[in-house]
């Protein structure tokens, strides 16, 4: 009797909480539709050069004895002395240091990045001085949707039409359309084993017209005009239209090896336009990069020359996305306790 006295207490807590967790998400939910707009970008700004001086001095306050940092101190003051003296006199254009603007995209299927890169390089291009700047792009992306990576690869054109220095680093992958992207810069920089390349177009579409069938369901597609839909997912597909899908996506892929060659003339783009895929030092000798180096590194060399910024634009979370997530990690917290206390937790975390 006891034990269903307890039993029953303990009930009647969990349902009242999760009672209460349901409230709090239904007030929550509401006040977000209500009140719903767009989620503004921040821009962050951060000064690489600052950065690796930083870790280089942690390193040697910790690794360096006393009179080896007292020497190099020494060192750097008599060379800031004479930096100094040797830049007197010149004229205040001469002075800047030329400046490099880092920016990343990571794309995916849809080019995702997109919608945060192209704000990236409109900040840069209202500052960026073609005389003297330079942009580099840290890219990876095994390719995906064709109009999607044409805006992507229409960003970096802009940079380009601007006449500033523009550099591709690409460390893992820039396939297909990640490819698109690359070949508009001035450089490629690739690391020995990325893959790069993949000249190609494809289109997969499963057909479940027999299935249907097999069922007694009829699928009518009516449309106006005769290439309005040429493969469809749940009807019959025809032989001509399949040719004309297939015509399709080869006037495709002659628009992307049209895009490359006029960007990369030194490529015998017959050859390499084959779909196949290159790893760094072999697209190397196919002219698909011109440098072998990670993105580090070459960050790291344009360091010792030039002022180098991390530009980027990151979705600004609101707060009812921030509310959203505690009351969800609020909820983990509850049902992972209830759990524990039914003895039930196996295979959470």
């Amino acid at each position: 009797m006891e034990f269903l006295t307890e039993y029953g207490v303990f009930l009647a807590k969990t349902i009242t909480i999760v009672l209460a967790i349901i409230l709090v998400i239904t007030a929550a939910a509401g006040s977000a539709l209500k009140s719903k707009k767009p989620n503004s970008k921040e821009l962050l700004i951060e000064n690489l050069n600052d950065k690796f001086d930083e870790v280089k001095q942690i390193l040697e306050e910790r690794l360096l004895s006393k009179e080896e940092l007292k020497a190099k101190d020494k060192a750097l003051k008599k060379e800031k002395k004479q930096k100094a003296k040797d830049e007197k006199g010149k004229k205040e254009t001469d002075d800047t240091k030329s400046r490099v603007f880092v920016l990343d995209f990571d794309g995916d299927v849809k080019a995702s990045a997109v919608d945060t890169f192209r704000e990236s390089v409109t900040a840069v291009l209202q500052i960026a001085n073609p005389e003297k700047d330079e942009v580099i792009v840290k890219l990876e992306s095994p390719g995906g949707m064709v109009h999607s990576y044409g805006l992507a690869s229409a960003q970096l054109d802009r940079i380009k039409t601007k006449g500033i220095k523009l550099t591709a680093c690409v460390d893992k992958v820039a396939a297909s359309g990640g490819y698109m992207m690359a070949c508009v810069a001035d450089k490629i920089v690739a690391s020995p084993f990325a893959i790069m390349g993949s000249i190609g177009v494809v289109a997969q579409i499963p057909n479940f017209s027999k299935i249907l069938k097999k069922h007694d369901i009829d699928y009518e597609i009516l449309t106006a005009g005769k290439y309005k839909r040429t493969m469809t997912m749940f009807g019959e597909n025809t032989d001509e239209g399949r040719d004309k899908f297939k015509d399709d996506l080869e006037d495709t892929h002659q628009l992307f090896k049209a895009y490359v060659s006029e960007r990369r003339p030194s490529v015998d783009i017959e050859s390499v336009a084959n779909g196949d895929i290159w790893f760094g030092s072999r697209a190397l000798d196919v002219s698909l990069v011109d440098e072998l180096k990670t993105s580090d590194e070459f960050i790291l060399e344009a360091c010792q020359h030039s002022d180098v910024f991390s530009i980027e634009f990151k979705e600004k979370k609101s707060i009812a996305d921030k509310f959203g997530i505690a009351v969800t990690h609020g909820i983990e917290r509850s049902f992972t306790k209830i759990m524990s206390e039914l003895n039930i937790t196996r295979g959470f975390k």
